[in-house]
């Protein structure tokens, strides 16, 4: 009775701790929200038709950031969809060979992957990918946007793998015998069976696939070239909201320049928000 009695304790103090780390945690990131929304509406109160513009020339008082926003959706969407096509043949693979040697081959590399930093993605491609355009393929200095999009898709698609890998293993297991009773093949049991099983959690790990490639910095920061354009095509140069962010972070404080600032952190907040609650619908729904 006794060591009942320690065990509830224990569990009710483990509880009392988690909540006041939620409590915490929602504090903290509600006091960021009213921070940029503080510093960000004398922008887009005073400033909008300046900051929701292409331009961005600031010596001719143009701040605009809607050609850094066209930027960002279009690194975030391309890599994200060519990252999910990829690990949906990875996983199939996985579900499928026979040679589970390899399988537990590349599930290790994955895994060892989402651990790299980011800036080691960076420096490889500044010595491999970049010369390889520039001199390989001719592509003017290689800094653009299609090197950016290679890079990224290196980065989230260990995250977009691993999430499908521990969605479909577990329902493998439960319905690819009785699917192979019925005929079914390998392929058709992974095409008819699976993934109609969990086309809730495919998006899922879609979505989170994206949120990764919209907040990420050193990338595009370090291989897209920094140009404040709307690119017309893969190789030409752009530059991300982010990395807006932190190359106009040491500009002097209170200029228009600065303000432009809070409006792309407000912009990637909101986005990351209304990403992580389409998944929480999404999850709701399963």
């Amino acid at each position: 009775m006794q060591s009942h009695n320690h065990t509830l304790t224990q569990n009710c103090w483990m509880q009392g701790l988690l909540m006041i780390l939620v409590v915490i945690s929602g504090l903290m990131l509600f006091a960021v929200f009213c921070f940029l929304i503080w510093f960000s509406l004398p922008v887009f109160l005073t400033e909008t038709s300046l900051v929701f513009s292409l331009q961005w020339q600031p010596e001719q008082g143009h701040f605009g950031i809607l050609a850094m926003v066209f930027g960002t959706l279009s690194l975030a969407l391309i890599s994200t969809s060519a990252a999910f096509v990829i690990a949906l043949g990875l996983n199939s693979f996985c579900l499928l060979s026979r040679r589970r040697w390899l399988v537990v081959i590349l599930r290790s590399l994955l895994k060892f992957m989402a651990a790299v930093p980011t800036v080691v993605y960076g420096l490889a491609a500044l010595f491999l990918l970049l010369p390889l355009l520039r001199n390989g393929l001719q592509l003017g200095s290689g800094y653009s946007l299609f090197a950016a999009i290679c890079m990224v898709i290196l980065l989230i698609l260990p995250v977009i793998c691993v999430m499908l890998d521990n969605i479909t293993t577990p329902l493998w297991q439960q319905y690819a015998l009785g699917a192979q009773a019925l005929g079914f093949s390998p392929e058709q049991t992974y095409m008819r069976v699976i993934l109609p099983h969990c086309k809730v959690n495919i998006c899922g790990a879609a979505l989170l696939g994206f949120n990764r490639a919209i907040g990420d910095t050193m990338l595009p920061l370090m291989l897209a070239g920094n140009a404040t354009q709307l690119p017309s095509g893969v190789f030409d140069a752009m530059r991300s909201l982010t990395a807006h962010i932190a190359l106009v972070i040491a500009t002097d404080q209170g200029s228009e320049v600065y303000n432009s600032l809070f409006a792309a952190g407000m912009i990637l907040l909101m986005s990351s928000a209304c990403i992580c609650l389409l998944s929480r619908s999404l999850v709701g729904r399963n």
